[in-house]
């Protein structure tokens, strides 16, 4: 199943997504307190055109969305000879907020003291239930789903300081969808092809069978701490070809389309824009 986000008066729902027609389950608020039930209740039979909605993410405005630095071998690799950083013994978790997360089609402003964004194609995994303390051989049940996801960062404020959450937070930075396919279909996160256009030009071509820490690995880590909840998204990370590691740097600027895509999950377009451009 196919399950993505769409705004009714104000209110975010999330529907099942068929080809151009959406059946809905509900609101966002309503599905995420027991998602196992939410998918099989029966439906009326009331079906919407995909066309005609107003997407939005298909987590709830509440979700925590953590996110894991250098976890592709592929990344290390770059990341130790532009910033002398090394192989991370655990997974190198950080945070967003849910409201940098915007869908497909969202224009995406550069921060008017960076010289762009930087794009970064993610495999995120969407959590089904409320966990604590999972162990690694048996993680993925807690998972809802999968998704795609543009980490897009703005690398200036990044490594000024160690600290480099407002660098990964810039408003409308996070490009999540097109689709959460949930694990029925898409049972097994790993060999899957991850992949970052700019203008057409491929520019990341990995796979996540090159992940350093898996993501059954990521979420027990997390849980010994943090207890995670229904609709929390972990994105998982990725591999090398960001703007920052070319020779030389390349970033995303207004007029630029960047385009990520996830094997058997679907592509996120977003066009670059100016501050000015956004006009808010």
């Amino acid at each position: 199943m196919r399950l993505i986000g769409y705004n009714v008066g104000g209110t975010r729902h999330i529907g099942a997504v068929d080809g151009d027609k959406v059946t809905p389950l509900g609101t966002v608020a309503d599905f995420y307190r027991n998602p196992d039930a939410a998918l099989h209740a029966e439906r009326d039979g009331e079906v919407l055109a995909l066309a005609d909605l107003e997407q939005a993410p298909p987590v709830p405005e509440t979700a925590r969305i953590f996110c894991v630095g250098i976890n592709y071998h592929s990344h290390a690799d770059e990341s130790k000879s532009v910033a002398g950083l090394d192989l991370p013994k655990f997974p190198m978790i950080f945070g967003r907020w849910a409201s940098t997360l915007v869908v497909d089609g969202t224009e995406v402003p550069v921060p008017p003291t960076e010289k762009g964004l930087d794009w970064e194609v993610e495999l995120a995994a969407v959590i089904g239930e409320t966990v604590w303390a999972a162990q690694e051989d048996t993680a993925l049940a807690h998972v809802l789903g999968y998704t795609a996801f543009n980490d897009l960062s703005a690398r200036r404020k990044q490594i000024e300081t160690p600290q480099f959450t407002l660098g990964k937070n810039a408003d409308r930075s996070g490009p999540i969808g097109p689709s959460i396919v949930t694990t029925d279909e898409l049972p097994d996160p790993s060999g899957l092809r991850v992949q970052t256009r700019v203008n057409g030009e491929t520019v990341q071509d990995g796979n996540t069978a090159d992940l350093i820490h898996p993501v059954g690995k990521i979420i027990a880590y997390i849980t010994d701490t943090v207890t995670l909840r229904p609709g929390d998204v972990i994105a998982t990370g990725t591999p090398g070809g960001v703007g920052i590691g070319m020779n030389p740097q390349r970033f995303l600027t207004a007029g630029d389309v960047v385009e990520v895509e996830v094997e058997k999950i679907g592509v996120l377009r977003n066009p670059i824009v100016s501050r000015e451009q956004l006009g808010d």
